[in-house]
């Protein structure tokens, strides 16, 4: 697809032998595309993404491929905290929870479709792998939030959704209790699919944080921190459909 280079200087090596097998998504969380350019660019800010995309589609180079772009911050997926070190970044300017967060327009999520697949084919990530930055940052972000098409994406080839029969409209839906075997098993399958997140059996600061994450993600007509028999049946879902990835 057409990019314009507007090279960033906030960027670093890759670790030597370092694979690239993540896709992380953003959304930039300031009031216009030029203030998001310009911190992306910013020395003194110590942040970048491989790309940006504008709301009318339009998408700019920062950092090349082949480089270590700073945008995933303290994270960690799948027991590795150096996200940035194995993921490429897309920034989606839009204003975020703080300045008025509002839908990604169609000609957004085509240019960013486009631009995944392309990643995606050059350095065969996973669809487990494709993931936003409140996945790896739950403590922390949001973004890009529940009106985020994942779903759409996910028919597209990138990233995955869990089958119709996790929503099951008729499934009971009530919190599981403070703490138990089925929290621990919940977490422990949580931390199978990736997020970090340390099973302690009860659903404990962290763990409602992870779940939020999750259900920002996965759920996103529900976020509620509960885990119900309707998160369980989602995440059983990832976790088959990851498993058959291998």
């Amino acid at each position: 697809m057409p990019l314009h280079p507007q090279p960033s200087p906030d960027r670093g090596p890759r670790p030597a032998g370092a694979r690239i097998d993540i896709l992380l998504l953003h959304y930039t969380g300031m009031r216009n595309r030029d203030e998001a350019l310009a911190r992306l660019c910013d020395p003194a800010a110590e942040v970048s993404a491989h790309y940006l995309i504008d709301e009318d589609g339009a998408a700019l180079l920062l950092v090349e491929e082949e480089a270590r772009a700073w945008h995933a911050g303290v994270s960690c997926w799948a027991g590795d905290s150096d996200v940035n070190s194995r993921s490429i970044g897309i920034e989606l300017v839009n204003p975020g929870h703080e300045f008025g967060y509002r839908p990604f327009p169609d000609a957004q999520i085509d240019a960013l479709t486009v631009l995944s697949r392309e990643i995606l084919a050059r350095h065969q990530i996973p669809p487990a792998r494709v993931l936003g930055h409140s996945d790896v940052a739950p403590a922390r972000k949001q973004d890009p939030g529940e009106l985020f098409p994942w779903e759409r994406l996910a028919r597209s080839g990138i990233g995955l959704w869990p089958g119709e029969a996790a929503f099951d409209p008729e499934a009971e839906i009530h919190e599981m209790g403070a703490s138990g075997p089925g929290i621990s098993a919940f977490q422990n399958a949580l931390v199978r699919y990736g997020y970090g997140l340390t099973p302690s059996g009860r659903h404990d600061e962290e763990s409602v944080g992870v779940l939020h994450a999750f259900q920002r993600h996965f759920r996103p007509a529900s976020i509620d921190g509960r885990i119900d028999p309707q998160c369980r049946a989602i995440l059983g879902a990832l976790l088959a459909c990851a498993a058959q990835e291998h």
